[in-house]
């Protein structure tokens, strides 16, 4: 089928508060000195809404203001101004955090444990029943694939199997948000693979994820929307999809036409050396824009005007 795409962005609708799992308002955080100085402005007021069901990436190069932000969500900071809702409560209310799980960069786990003695142990965390502790440590084992060594002391795990481990005790009290910062740090290949699966897999199950991630690749392809920060500031916020498109380009490609629809279509296109045609915005990467999002930064300081985010219909 050949279809024109349109140059024009429709405006999303703003979400219902249901829809909403996570929202800042004017968020902000200044680190300061021990005279009460300001030593660092970490996160510039930002304002934006997750929605239920999503896969939001955070983005941004060291000290952007990511980690700040997650810290914010979870409770672990007070904000300087603004606030941050979590299931529309507020994110000092530590409540909210028995429906969260939580991967940090670096996992804090006991290295003479084994992975069922870990996971048996954080569910406790959560006064969660025996019989349920032990059912719940079988499936993420499994699903994290560690069923062969769930026997082994953790201090004898790669760092890919201690990252694996770390987000089956992050889904032990089967949360509803779930925030993931570089979940596929020291994966292979396959296992990295197997984590954005298995990231897409939560959201199938209703779940919403945060991920934090350097590796671009990672959360172009797992990823609904993203927000790219830089210097603390919030730069580009939209669809993945509606980021990635070239505008002012046209490229043409199409399958399964018959010999005579071809020769036809050749005639008038064989000047542009066209055989699969399909009219549309080809996209950049998501590498691409990440970099001109960090370069026109540093090249013209101050906010950048942000693309208008689409609708899409479901």
């Amino acid at each position: 089928m050949i279809q024109q795409a349109t140059n024009g962005a429709a405006t999303a609708a703003r979400p219902s508060p249901g829809d909403v799992i996570v929202e800042t308002r004017n968020l902000s955080k200044v680190y300061r000195d021990f005279w009460g100085r300001s030593k660092k402005t970490a996160l510039k007021p930002l304002d934006l809404d997750i929605r239920r069901g999503e896969i939001f990436g955070l983005l941004g190069p060291n000290g952007a203001g990511k980690t700040t932000t997650l810290k914010l969500l979870l409770g672990l900071i007070f904000p300087t101004s603004g606030e941050a809702l979590v299931f529309g409560k507020p994110a000092t209310d530590v409540s909210k955090n028995e429906r969260i799980g939580y991967l940090p960069e670096e996992s804090y786990l006991y290295k003479f444990l084994d992975a069922e003695e870990t996971l048996d142990f954080y569910g406790r965390l959560f006064d969660m029943p025996p019989e349920e502790r032990r059912r719940r440590s079988e499936a993420l084992i499994e699903m994290v694939g560690l069923t062969r060594d769930r026997k082994r002391q953790l201090r004898e795990y790669s760092k890919g199997m201690t990252r694996r481990i770390g987000v089956a005790q992050a889904l032990i009290n089967d949360p509803e948000l779930v925030i993931l910062d570089e979940p596929t740090s020291g994966l292979d290949p396959i296992g990295t693979r197997e984590m954005k699966d298995l990231i897409i897999d939560l959201k199938s199950r209703g779940k919403t994820v945060i991920m934090c991630s350097h590796l671009l690749a990672d959360v172009e392809d797992v990823c609904d929307r993203i927000a790219v920060l830089h210097l603390g500031e919030l730069k580009e916020l939209g669809r993945v999809e509606d980021l990635l498109r070239v505008t002012g380009v046209t490229q043409f490609r199409a399958t399964g036409l018959s010999p005579a629809a071809v020769a036809d279509i050749e005639r008038v296109l064989e000047k542009h050396g066209a055989a699969d045609v399909e009219v549309g915005n080809p996209r950049t990467t998501l590498e691409d824009l990440f970099l001109e999002v960090v370069r026109d930064t540093e090249a013209r300081p101050g906010r950048r005007a942000r693309r208008p985010e689409t609708g899409r219909s479901e």
